[in-house]
């Protein structure tokens, strides 16, 4: 059974992304080589949809170890790249009222295909529960050409920053002190 696209591949338009690596930090901290988006291409308000694309190439930092001389891009990578396009969506238009979102967790996570050295990892969420201050629920989907290589569901949470920067002030974490 094939998946339908939350957004059709065919339609974003990669001369006209909406916003550029400059926009995308504005909403996300990710830098250096944690930055896994390339360009916005599409925003839905009415569905709370958006689009997104990686382009990936031979001086991802992975590339060398994940596999030699068979790089593929790690799932996880993939996971993060959905996140920050989730994140991105959720700060813009301050749909959970934090100053951060972060991984609350995934579910149903399927990999269907291979990304690599080359490809245009295209990125689409859409947000299917959003509780203000507390969480939202995004479905997503990775596509290379027309192929689904990567779908599940996203949870983020907002993430308490002064108890994190405490925690780092302090040199030591909860499980450390015991």
């Amino acid at each position: 059974m094939k998946s339908e696209f939350i957004i059709q591949p065919s339609l974003l338009d990669f001369d006209k992304p909406i916003a550029d690596i400059e926009d995308i930090r504005k909403f996300n901290p990710q830098r250096h080589e944690m930055e896994q988006l390339t360009a916005i291409l599409h925003e839905d308000l009415e569905s709370h949809s958006c689009a997104a694309y990686k382009q990936i190439t031979d001086k991802e930092f992975w590339v060398r170890g994940h596999m030699p001389g068979m790089p593929l891009m790690p799932g996880v990578m993939m996971l993060e790249a959905v996140a920050q396009l989730s994140s991105y969506y959720t700060q813009k238009h301050d749909l959970l009222g934090a100053a951060m979102v972060g991984f609350g967790g995934v579910d149903e996570v399927r990999f269907r295909g291979v990304v690599v050295p080359g490809d245009r990892l295209i990125l689409m969420v859409r947000l299917d529960k959003t509780r203000r201050g507390r969480m939202i629920v995004a479905s997503f989907q990775g596509v290379v050409g027309e192929n689904l290589v990567l779908e599940g569901c996203l949870r983020g949470i907002p993430i308490p920053i002064e108890a994190v920067t405490g925690q780092l002030a302090g040199g030591s974490n909860a499980a450390s002190t015991k």
